[in-house]
């Protein structure tokens, strides 16, 4: 499918079920308003559209032209005045250029998208380019690290190193700045294993947000999945983008960094209706999209953005299947995070976790070996899908989410289940036979306030949006600690201080694998913009020159901590049961009396304080070497009350000396260490860790 080079020339395949003709045209440059050839396909093999033109070659620039009926009531919006792209097209030579040629219908026409548009769209389509695929990957081999190892790190290809001085300006906000030396030395030195990249592939920003001088800065709006998106690219746009991400994978492989794209596979940047006719609209609209029902003019929108691909096809399976192939063995990438994944499962209305689309993925021996991350979710009926996705795949929880936010503000909220989310959710995910690692547990995300903000804003301040603050989430589970937004009142300074670290070390203390979004770890802010997703400027962007220094040498240490004790990545399940020769379950609860909980104590949605003892020995894994794994015993202690107690160290847990080596309101991770009498004094709204060495 696609452009494919071969010793003849270039071979051009296209998916095009309904259509009657198909056009191939050659443009000699990317801002050529008509194409320099025109050819016809005359092959056509069960639904696909082929043909073999000698003696092309890489970076030859080219669209389709589409032909067959223009019937928007049964589904069909073939116009051969629309240039469309190809839906294979390894590297898009530049953006689309707003105009109302791109509609397939006539702009102003009372008859709306029932009319049919007579003007030529080539001069506004940016160009489909052939590539060479060769690529020197010189041995690169995937990291492949496990989950229960896995530290992700959220980031925006652009927003992460726009700003940043270390980074040579002409490459800033590029591939390879995020490829760059001075990028890995500080992703390495923050220790984590993962960078999730915020969407790559080429991408449509809406015309409305271009009337408001705003952009699609997120990206989730995707219109070429094979793409790797041209704004990003620093070394040229005529193919030279795709060499430039391979050279990134390959700098972050070598450093033992995994690349796990965010993957948009749910809908188009086509719209409903209403929307231009760029691609697969044009192709073959009635094969590629969910139609409604009763009237084939319109769409199933599970989403939000006006469209949803239509995973129940054949051929729309297929599409999807070879992009993600295409990013594992072309791209080297190591996974993917599968945005509103809730609505590729979808089977008729219903999500479906039965469905075809998990059917193939889970047999497919390229895909199935990748990290599988789902947002578990999207707006339809019964979207919300937390919990339930099948083995194999990993799933943002954003129960972990709103449970602990809730917990440090102060809401009434019960610690059982605290206790669940802490322990990696088994009431999500133990009884479908998966790990812990199943959790992928997150404190924020790119969509909603930042760690900074969360403990600054109760409301969400958009206005710089354009929707008079009607956008982005109004729940956001906040507390700005007693002023909203910048103060200059010390007391409150160091609430938020103490209220990040909290979060942060809730983050990296819970059973699961653990997402930082980038900047959090050092006090980034977008002045209470929750939905910040049109924001390509400041807002938006990591300040390299406002950094919150000491919180990101406590993220540094934390991320370490846990890094060197198991005790917090589990691979397996707690049992609840003694451990052999010690008479200490391999996870115990205490009141601050130094009691265990009872049953009634869960349930008290006043309590905000319990000590958790973790036991070292109870961890149930052997390592590569057939040995088994213990770690250190550790005992946590959660305050969320504003109140100072005082804790009683259980008697049967003191044996042996306690050390302190985390205490969130001293700002300190394993750092003048000190030996602990059997009651600790624990201020108001921390965390103290206490470690007991292995016998």
């Amino acid at each position: 499918m696609g452009a494919t080079i071969n010793k003849d020339g270039v071979n051009f395949a296209l998916y095009a079920d309904n259509a009657t003709g198909v056009e191939l045209c050659l443009f000699k440059n990317k801002d050529d308003k008509t194409e320099s050839r025109k050819i016809k396909f005359t092959e056509k093999t069960h639904e696909i559209w082929h043909m073999c033109v000698p003696e092309l070659k890489s970076g030859q620039l080219y669209g389709f032209r589409v032909s067959g009926p223009f019937e928007p009531q049964n589904g069909h919006r073939f116009n051969p005045n629309k240039l469309l792209l190809d839906p294979y097209a390894k590297a898009i030579a530049g953006t689309i250029d707003w105009d109302d040629s791109l509609y397939g219908y006539q702009i102003g026409s009372p008859d709306e998208d029932l009319s049919f548009s007579e003007t030529d769209s080539a001069p506004f389509v940016p160009k489909s380019v052939v590539i060479d695929p060769s690529f020197d990957w010189d041995g690169d081999e995937a990291p492949k690290i496990p989950y229960h190892q896995t530290t992700i790190y959220e980031a925006h290809v652009k927003g992460f190193t726009k700003l940043c001085p270390k980074i040579p300006e002409e490459i800033r906000g590029t591939y390879s700045a995020i490829g760059h030396p001075e990028t890995i030395k500080y992703l390495k030195e923050l220790g984590i294993t993962a960078i999730e990249l915020m969407p790559v592939h080429q991408f449509v920003s809406d015309s409305g947000l271009k009337d408001k001088g705003l952009s699609n800065y997120w990206g989730y709006n995707t219109i070429c999945f094979f793409a790797p998106d041209v704004r990003y690219a620093g070394n040229g746009i005529t193919g030279e983008q795709v060499n430039e991400f391979k050279q990134m994978v390959k700098n972050l492989h070598k450093a033992s960094i995994e690349v796990i794209l965010d993957v948009v596979y749910n809908h188009t940047g086509e719209g409903n209706q209403l929307g231009p006719t760029l691609s697969f609209k044009g192709i073959d609209n009635a094969a590629y999209y969910r139609l409604t029902d009763d009237d084939k003019r319109y769409y199933m929108d599970y989403t939000g953005t006006g469209n949803t691909l239509n995973a129940m096809l054949p051929s729309v399976l297929r599409y999807i299947m070879d992009s993600l192939r295409y990013w594992i063995l072309e791209m080297h990438v190591d996974g993917f995070r599968f945005d509103l994944a809730a609505t590729l499962a979808r089977e008729l209305h219903e999500v479906n976790r039965l469905s075809a689309f998990f059917d193939i993925i889970h047999q497919d021996p390229v895909i199935s070996q990748v990290k599988l991350i789902a947002e578990p979710w999207d707006i339809g009926e019964d979207g919300y899908q937390v919990g339930k996705f099948p083995p194999g795949w990993a799933e943002w929880n954003g129960k972990f989410r709103d449970c602990m936010r809730d917990y440090w503000r102060g809401a009434d909220s019960m610690l059982g289940e605290f206790a669940q989310r802490l322990t990696g959710s088994p009431d999500l995910y133990q009884d479908d036979n998966r790990k812990p690692t199943a959790s992928i547990n997150l404190i924020t995300a790119h969509d909603g306030f930042t760690l900074r903000d969360l403990v600054s804003y109760n409301d969400k301040h958009n206005d710089a949006n354009g929707e008079d603050n009607n956008d982005g989430e109004s729940n956001n589970r906040s507390w700005n600690c007693g002023a909203e937004g910048d103060t200059d009142d010390e007391n409150i300074l160091q609430l938020r201080g103490k209220q990040q670290r909290n979060l942060l070390a809730t983050l990296f203390l819970s059973q699961g694998v653990p997402m930082l979004v980038a900047g959090d770890e050092f006090g980034r802010t977008q002045g209470g913009n929750n939905n910040a997703y049109c924001q390509d400027n400041e807002i938006s962007w990591l300040n390299w020159d406002n950094i919150d220094e000491d919180l990101l040498a406590f993220t540094q240490k934390l991320i370490a901590l846990r890094k060197d004790h198991p005790a917090f990545r589990r691979r397996r399940w707690f049992q609840g049961q003694p451990i052999k020769g010690r008479g200490l379950e391999d996870i115990a609860w205490f009141l601050p009396e130094g009691t265990e909980m009872s049953d009634e104590n869960w349930n008290h949605d006043f309590a905000k304080s319990l000590g958790v003892y973790l036991n070292g020995k109870g961890l149930h894994y052997i390592d590569p070497k057939g040995e088994e794994v213990f770690d250190d015993n550790f005992y946590m202690i959660f305050n969320a009350s504003d109140q100072q107690l005082d804790y009683h160290m259980p008697e049967k847990i003191l044996d042996r000396p306690w050390t302190k080596v985390l205490d969130t309101s001293e700002d300190k991770v394993g750092e003048d260490l000190t030996n602990t009498s059997d009651v600790i004094k624990v201020n108001g709204r921390s965390i103290v860790l206490l470690q007991q060495a292995k016998e």
